[in-house]
């Protein structure tokens, strides 16, 4: 009954700004890493940015400085602050949660269905 839902993509501007979020809920223990993955047409899907249970954070090249991830773990929730977009980040962003279910001994990956961020330029 877990679930991983993103919100928030939608179409921009070339130096516009967009923030994703995505949600974990159900019956759940305690979420570990978190991150958000994206995949352009034709791409294979690469990491994006991560975040630690302990906000550690780390960032792909392309992005860093322009995109910050973050989470609230009361809400169990990521988000993905995005700024000075590039028609190149065009893509469909995919939230990851790296979870343990209640009654569950071991963590497993868990995948939102994306949403769409479209840069025009």
């Amino acid at each position: 009954q877990v679930q991983v839902v993103e919100s928030g993509g939608g179409l921009v501007q070339a130096g516009g700004s967009l923030r994703l979020s995505c949600v974990a809920s159900g019956s759940i223990d305690s979420i570990g890493v978190m991150g958000w993955y994206r995949q352009a047409a034709g791409k294979q899907r690469e990491l994006v940015a991560a975040i630690g249970s302990f906000s550690s954070t780390n960032y792909a090249y392309s992005v860093k400085g322009r995109f910050t991830i973050s989470r609230d773990n009361a809400k169990n929730t990521v988000y993905l602050q995005m700024n000075s977009l590039k028609p190149e980040d065009t893509a469909v962003y995919y939230c990851n949660a790296n979870l343990r279910r209640w009654g569950s001994t071991y963590n497993e990956d868990y995948w939102g269905k994306g949403t769409l961020v479209t840069v025009s330029s």
